[in-house]
């Protein structure tokens, strides 16, 4: 699949999902490969891990606009990066394992607290 391939169907995942902008698939894309180079490692990683990740990189990237931002894309809580997950499984950009469930993203952190109340300035 070409770039251009691979932007047009990342843009139809996200119109069919009218829930979030193309930048929230490309987020948790590129959290998962900060996750990835983070851990150390390729291939599989946990729904703990990669929102944990994306947290990370959130901070690093837009410091303290990191949950205005995400909220403007429709991620607002650790549950939207699952199911924004399961939506690019579904479309077969990637996979997931028999252990994997969307449950795995569940309230692994509170948006406020991690991006406004324990903001490190």
């Amino acid at each position: 699949m070409s770039a251009t391939e691979f932007l047009e169907k990342i843009e139809q995942i996200a119109e069919a999902s009218s829930r979030y902008r193309t930048q929230a698939f490309f987020f948790v894309l590129r959290s998962l490969e900060h996750c990835r180079q983070r851990l150390g490692r390729e291939g599989h990683v946990t729904g703990r891990e990669l929102a944990e990740a994306a947290r990370d990189l959130a901070i690093g990237e837009y410091g303290p606009m990191a949950k205005t931002v995400l909220n403007d894309w429709g991620i607002r809580s650790t549950e939207d990066l699952g199911r924004i997950v399961y939506l690019l499984i579904d479309h077969e950009i990637l996979g997931k394992t028999e252990e994997d469930s969307p449950d795995d993203f569940r309230e692994v952190f509170d948006f406020d607290a991690a991006f406004v109340r324990d903001y490190r300035w």
